[in-house]
């Protein structure tokens, strides 16, 4: 086991050896990549920002007061100030689509259909078939009846991208509804 490994998180990112700061990311990058996904509920921009955080705390490391707050919470308050970061941009494009009147996707009558036979007992289990990012969204949107609006202010999201998302979770639910029976 290399000596790396052994040491605590403090003298990982005070150290001069290249490979600690390696360790210390294999130690908290599913931590992080979650802290993320929970609260962007999207996989791309939550590796994203976690890349970013880890980038941020590379550059920052020689800042790190090993007497301060324990590395992880260092580590975290930089992943917040990340996520204020993408939040305010993401209000910025909200904006923008507004402004541009960017119009709102219909709900087709086959996810009309989908909607309706959230209503079963086998759209449970199709349901739970889903990622979870969709089946989320699907529960949200179509199950617990959230508008649009609402979600998207929650998900810092353009209500055009959480339409598209909702009918791409229906279309996966159609299809294995169509492989399945």
């Amino acid at each position: 086991m290399p000596a790396a490994t052994l040491r605590t998180d403090d003298e990982l990112l005070c150290s001069d050896d290249p490979e600690a700061f390696g360790v210390f990311y294999d130690r908290h990058v599913k931590a992080l990549l979650g802290y993320f996904a929970r609260r962007t509920y999207d996989a791309e921009v939550a590796a994203d920002l976690t890349a970013e955080t880890f980038a941020s705390a590379l550059v920052a490391r020689r800042r790190f007061k090993p007497d301060g707050p324990p590395a992880a919470a260092w580590l975290f308050g930089i992943a917040a100030r990340r996520l204020a970061d993408y939040h305010r941009r993401g209000r910025v494009e909200q904006r923008m689509r507004r402004s541009l009147q960017m119009e709102r996707r219909p709900v087709s009558a086959a996810d009309a259909e989908m909607i309706r036979l959230l209503g079963d007992d086998a759209a449970e289990s199709m349901l739970a078939e889903l990622p979870p990012e969709q089946r989320r969204l699907i529960a949200d949107r179509v199950i617990d009846e959230r508008p649009y609006d609402e979600l998207a202010g929650e998900l810092q999201t353009s209500e055009a991208a959480l339409r598209q998302r909702v009918s791409r979770g229906l279309g996966a639910l159609r299809r294995r509804r169509r492989t399945s029976g």
